[in-house]
């Protein structure tokens, strides 16, 4: 398995006309592999590629990257592109503070630090000391933390940390008073923190995972478990199981004054199941208080006797519900604060009052409350963006962050009494944001419904029909995109570029049926909706066919796939990242079964398997001559939620059919997971490789 890339040529003119000369691409075998779907025989010719760990997929790998990057080095702009990321990553950022037990946490990165660090402050005034530095933990900063719980007592702090991109968790323990870390390890968690309770901690685990299968094997069996502080993982308790569903898993809560211990069960539908057992009872007996897993429910507080939740049972757009706890069935639950007309996005306790932040057209609104659900008013945000609290009852000091496309997360001092909030850290970065502007449009899609998009760009902008775009959608597992800053596409913009985030169906922009309707044999609607998006900026002549790119992740990758084999002729170029693209067998992988309750599988029924078949990225790559866009496939080798074999199989699949003279690449990370916890350094060569293909491809260049 070898290949090598030819020159990179470049034809002069118009749009995207800057094409590959005929690249030659590594050759995948091909196997003899089908499978039957009800009657169906569907074959599978790069079967072989999912055992990831083998040799011969490895020399593919390595073929494969090295053509993408002998295709990249030949961009003549691609090195002054790396340096104006590095320039733009280049500023101080600091996290909301959060208080705990008197004392002031937050994180912050320098710069261009792979990971942030967190310190810690005795008074807010006062002199921060370093607690925790994630980048001595490795020499690439592969090593990422994950999550910081704290202990009752305030004496101890658990912390997860994750290894190359990976899901598995590992927890480790500091003692606060002495600094010093404690011996307690545990491995092969996943999904939830540390909960701490007593003298130690609920955590979720699987039993270890077959060596060499540690990444794409089934997770299966999830059970939580109690660990002792100073004792070994072998002797934890186990807490909870369900032997009778495999394929569910929980997230563990206890409330504050640890008097009783909430599970959460997923992992069959588009909601939970909800678990209570009271501690003092001295039993490990649990109580079902909420069964119908076709709704959230969401813990949220326990004042005395009363306990607080969160769910949208009889409430698409969610509502604050309580009950007492000896009482808590959900037939005894009792409304605090109805739904209202937008969705009830988060809910803060801040001294004896709430704070609950609403999305309204897929942005932030908050408004102050008291605990019995009157409402005290609205809290004036910045501008149009998003908005997170931090604050806990019985504690008068809250502060929140602000993004929004051309601002970075910006600290506010929230005060309760007056409500109004100070400007307590605002960021400087290398990015003129007063010279961009930021607007919101509402567009229909194939069936009429109205889409909301936000479009960003430099302000005076010539609407001339011929800008580049960057077009950005995701639309899936009630998931809501809002405005948010990221340096990835700021030079975008600065070369003249526009971005577009279409608020697809699927997403929870206006709730949980904003979200069915983007859901299994409604899943067209998300494509429609983005391929609309599209449609509108040509027809509103912000720009036309050759100079689109289109952005997405996971999800969104799986999107970005299925709208190119759909619409090949509308876009100039694609960028699927960590993509699911095997529709018929995702759910045979790691964590993939979890996400039937949004796609179904190919196993439920005929007519299931048809509709996933119709749309799925691997399986409808035309090979008739059809003039594909110029592709970039991003995967990485630890991504253990969407395997990298979805990626290696689409791209084999588009190099040996006939689409076209534009490139097909693939560009294989190492060291490298889904995207969390991502070192800044490997950020910028990624951005860097994925904006040069879309620059040259579109015909831009780097002012």
């Amino acid at each position: 398995m070898s290949g090598t890339a030819l020159a990179l040529a470049t034809v002069t003119g118009c749009g995207n006309q800057q094409k590959a000369a005929a690249l030659e691409y590594p050759v995948a075998r091909t196997e003899n592999v089908t499978d039957t779907y009800f009657g169906t025989e569907v074959a599978d010719p790069y079967r072989w590629m999912e055992n990831d760990t083998t040799a011969e997929v490895k020399a593919w790998v390595d073929a494969e990257n090295k053509v993408t990057e002998d295709y990249l080095s030949r961009i003549p702009f691609r090195e002054k592109l790396r340096q104006r990321f590095t320039v733009l990553s280049d500023y101080e950022k600091i996290g909301t503070p959060f208080k705990k037990h008197g004392k002031y946490y937050f994180f912050k990165n320098d710069g261009l630090q792979n990971q942030s660090v967190m310190y810690v402050k005795e008074t807010l005034d006062g002199e921060a000391k370093m607690l925790l530095d994630p980048n001595t933990l490795s020499e690439d900063g592969t090593v990422a933390l994950n999550s910081t719980t704290f202990s009752k007592d305030g004496r101890y702090m658990a912390y997860g940390i994750s290894r190359s991109g990976s899901d598995w968790l590992e927890f480790s323990v500091i003692d606060l008073e002495t600094g010093r870390q404690l011996d307690d390890h545990i491995q092969w968690a996943k999904l939830s923190p540390a909960v701490w309770c007593g003298n130690g901690f609920y955590y979720c685990a699987y039993d270890a995972p077959e060596k060499g299968k540690e990444f794409s094997n089934i997770n299966e069996y999830q059970k939580v478990y109690y660990h002792t502080i100073g004792t070994p993982q072998s002797a934890d308790r186990l807490v909870y199981e369900n032997r009778d569903f495999p394929k569910r898993f929980y997230y563990p809560t206890v409330d504050s004054e640890e008097r009783y211990l909430f599970i959460t069960e997923e992992g069959y539908n588009v909601g939970s199941r909800l678990f209570m057992c009271d501690l003092r009872s001295g039993s490990n007996e649990f109580t079902e208080i909420a069964s119908d897993d076709r709704y959230q429910y969401i813990y949220l507080e326990t004042i005395g006797d009363e306990l607080y939740f969160i769910t949208n049972n009889g409430a698409p757009r969610y509502r604050i519900m309580k009950a007492k706890a000896s009482a808590p069935l959900f037939a005894q639950w009792t409304e605090v604060v109805p739904e209202t007309e937008n969705v009830l996005e988060d809910v803060t306790f801040a001294d004896d009052k709430m704070i609950l932040t609403y999305m309204q057209d897929a942005a932030s609104h908050a408004y102050l409350y008291t605990t019995d659900g009157r409402n005290l008013g609205e809290i004036d945000l910045p501008a149009l963006g998003t908005a997170a609290f931090s604050g806990d009852r019985g504690d008068k000091e809250v502060f929140y962050s602000f993004t929004s496309f051309t601002v970075p997360a910006t600290i506010y001092k929230y005060d309760l009494d007056s409500n109004t909030s100070e400007l307590y850290l605002a960021p400087q970065t290398a990015f003129a944001s007063d010279d961009y502007e930021t607007r919101q449009v509402f567009y229909p899609s194939k069936d009429g419904t109205k889409i909301p998009m936000f479009i960003v760009h430099r302000k005076g902008l010539e609407l001339n029909g011929s800008n580049p775009v960057l077009l950005y959608g995701y639309g899936g597992f009630n998931i809501s995109y809002t405005p948010s800053f990221s340096v990835s596409r700021l030079p975008f913009l600065e070369n003249g570029g526009i971005f577009a985030l279409a608020n697809l169906r699927g997403g929870g922009e206006y709730g949980e049926e904003w979200h069915l309707a983007g859901t299994k044999m409604n899943k067209q609607n998300v494509f429609d909706d983005f391929i609309a998006a599209a449609e509108y900026l040509i027809d509103e002549n912000y720009t036309n066919p050759d100079k689109i790119s289109i952005l997405g992740g996971s999800n969104g990758g799986l999107l970005v796939g299925a709208v190119v084999n759909q619409r090949p002729d509308l876009f100039a170029v694609a960028l699927p990242a960590v993509g699911v693209m095997d529709m018929l067998r995702y759910h045979r992988f790691t964590i993939g079964w979890n996400w039937a309750s949004d796609y179904g599988t190919s196993e439920d029924s005929p007519e299931m398997f048809t509709y996933l078949r119709g749309y799925s990225p691997l399986h409808n790559i035309r090979n008739n001559g059809t003039e594909y866009p110029a592709i970039l496939v991003t995967t990485a080798d630890h991504d253990d939620r969407v395997v990298p074999a979805h990626s290696f199989k689409y791209a084999a699949t588009l190099q040996a059919s006939d689409t076209g003279d534009a490139p097909k690449l693939i560009r294989i990370d190492s060291k490298a997971g889904h995207g969390a916890g991502k070192p800044i350094s490997k950020q910028i060569d990624e951005w860097t490789d994925t904006y040069s293909f879309a620059f040259y491809n579109l015909g831009m260049t780097m002012e």
